[in-house]
Formats: structure tokens, C-alpha cells, sequence
């Protein structure tokens, strides 16, 4: 499940997954940044507040996140991602090799500068 919030206002989405994630999270996700797309052209900025990774569901979850990524990606503009796991501090490095959001991360406790990027693009 993904818990989608979006800052209207500033132009952001925040998701947090709370257990493995299902073909429908992403799915929901997709609307919501539409929703944003079709207001504004692009999404300034997407926040995913992990504290580790659920993993996923079902092969048809993989598949949904995968479409999710390669059909939205070019309309975000920064990628913040809130998270104290280890394991997943490697995704700026990796990401910035496959998608065109800028990405950074941010200890779980840095919300709010995490915010502050996704609107302004400065830390």
C-alpha cells in the first residue's frame, strides 16, 4: 500500500509505502500525478518517504511500477527521497543513469528541506 499526498499548492507529491507495494499503488500514483500533470504540465517534485523497502507484492506490481517510471519520470522535475536505510541511499547514484528527474536524499528526518528542494530546486 501507498499512502499518496498531494501539495497542490507547490506542485508535489509526497508517497509513502506502508507494506509491500501492489500493481493498484501505482496505479492510484499515475492518477495523482495526471491530476497534477494536466494543471500544470510537469510535477515539480515527487517526496517518497521510505523508511525501508517493502518490496513488492506480485510480478504484476513490478511490472505497474516499472510502467509507472518510464511513462511519468520525464514529467517530474526533482526526485527527494526521505529514508535512514542504508540500502536505499544508493538510489540518487543509480537513478540518475535512467530517469530524468534530479534525485537526492534526505535522512528520515529531514521532511520539511526536503520540501523546500522539491519546490525551489536549492537546499
Amino acid at each position: 500500500m501507498i499512502l499518496v499526498e498531494p501539495v497542490r499548492d507547490k506542485n508535489i507529491l509526497i508517497i509513502t509505502p506502508q507494506g509491500p507495494l501492489e500493481q493498484a499503488d501505482f496505479e492510484r500514483t499515475a492518477t495523482e500525478v495526471e491530476l497534477c500533470l494536466d494543471a500544470n504540465g510537469k510535477l515539480n517534485g515527487l517526496m517518497i518517504i521510505i523508511e525501508s523497502f517493502p518490496g513488492w507484492k506480485s510480478f504484476e506490481a513490478v511490472a505497474a511500477h516499472l510502467k509507472f517510471v518510464s511513462g511519468h519520470h520525464r514529467q517530474i522535475e526533482r526526485l527527494a527521497v526521505v529514508t535512514r536505510s542504508r540500502f536505499l541511499r544508493i538510489i540518487p547514484a543509480v537513478a540518475r543513469y535512467f530517469v530524468h528527474p534530479e534525485v537526492r536524499l534526505f535522512d528520515i528526518g529531514q521532511r520539511a528541506p526536503a520540501l523546500s528542494w522539491l519546490e525551489t530546486g536549492r537546499r
